[in-house]
């Protein structure tokens, strides 16, 4: 299909989420994509041909696996009836947003830094970040929290509705294996520098319209519930750029200036530093408190999002 098929189905998706987030009991497609990706790479990698090539191949061929497998999944569910199609796309839409589980995973975090609980929350933060954290003190776990918080809006909600409601759930799902391929694969360590160059940079392409989208949408969730939309806004524009990513840096910013908190800067990854510019470079350290004022903006700006992508399909029947 070419577009979600109705007004509510983007809606219904993300309503799941909140309620439902990730429980680990269901059968997850991302986590069947993780197994994918496992299953596929020595095949490619054995291929006589260069690295970077076969990474090309490889992504492409899981990337357009997963629209295919969705694309039938939903028209054989269609053709059966049309209410067992459209709810089959909620529940698969539904699949590919973690607005949930990322608070859930976000203020597991704070709970463990509020009670002065360091050792806890290194190993809680360690997690959902791919940098070195064993040192890390309060500030440094709360700027790495937030940091997360803020990238993570783009890619567990705001691209994957931007994607549904340009293709419906295959563009989505697809949307949501280049996701998976630039966390499993998009390295730049001597493993995955050739091989998962195609998956990063696929990456970087297809979230590069959503992050900056939800530069606005971050500062309109700011402004009501703090006051401080042009703050956040005026940050993204002006150091959104200061980041090795090409769209981490615009979310990152906005929630910079949303928190006036001083974000990015130098990290170590695999025990090699990675020398990155700070982000809010005028403003102060994160504190435990901001994960929860970060939470109640990605949360709202999320929703926001729903409904302007919602009142885009009614308007136009397009986004």
């Amino acid at each position: 299909m070419a577009l979600v098929s109705a007004w509510y189905i983007l809606p219904a998706a993300f309503a799941l989420d909140i309620i439902g987030g990730d429980p680990h009991w269901l059968p997850h497609p991302v986590r069947w994509m993780g197994r994918a990706i496992e299953a596929c790479e020595p095949y490619f990698r054995k291929r006589p041909l260069k690295l970077t090539i076969a990474g090309t191949l490889f992504s492409l061929f899981l990337i357009a696996g997963t629209w295919t497998i969705t694309l039938v999944v939903v028209k054989v569910a269609t053709a059966l009836h049309h209410l067992v199609g459209t709810g089959v796309e909620i529940i698969l839409i539904y699949f590919c947003l973690s607005a949930r589980s990322l608070a859930d995973a976000a203020m597991a975090v704070a709970q463990r830094l509020l009670r002065g609980q360091l050792p806890e929350a290194r190993a809680q933060v360690a997690l959902i970040v791919g940098r070195d954290v064993e040192k890390y003190e309060a500030d440094g776990i709360a700027r790495a929290t937030v940091e997360t918080v803020a990238e993570n809006l783009v890619d567990g909600v705001i691209s994957p509705l931007f994607f549904a409601a340009l293709g419906g759930a295959p563009l989505a799902m697809a949307y949501k294996m280049v996701n998976t391929l630039d966390s499993m694969v998009g390295y730049k360590n001597d493993r995955y520098i050739d091989f998962g160059k195609a998956s990063a940079r696929i990456d970087d392409v297809f979230n590069y319209i959503p992050a900056r989208l939800a530069v606005p949408v971050i500062a309109l969730a700011t402004q009501i519930l703090a006051g401080q939309g042009g703050r956040s806004l005026k940050t993204a524009w002006a150091e959104g750029a200061n980041h090795s990513s090409p769209n981490a840096g615009y979310p990152e910013a906005a929630f910079a200036g949303a928190l006036a908190v001083k974000l990015n800067g130098p990290n170590y990854y695999g025990g090699r530093l990675v020398d990155k510019p700070y982000i809010g470079i005028r403003f102060g350290p994160a504190h435990p408190n901001h994960i929860k004022k970060a939470c109640d903006i990605m949360l709202l700006a999320a929703l926001i999002g729903v409904g302007l992508v919602s009142t885009q399909t009614v308007l136009f029947g397009f986004f």
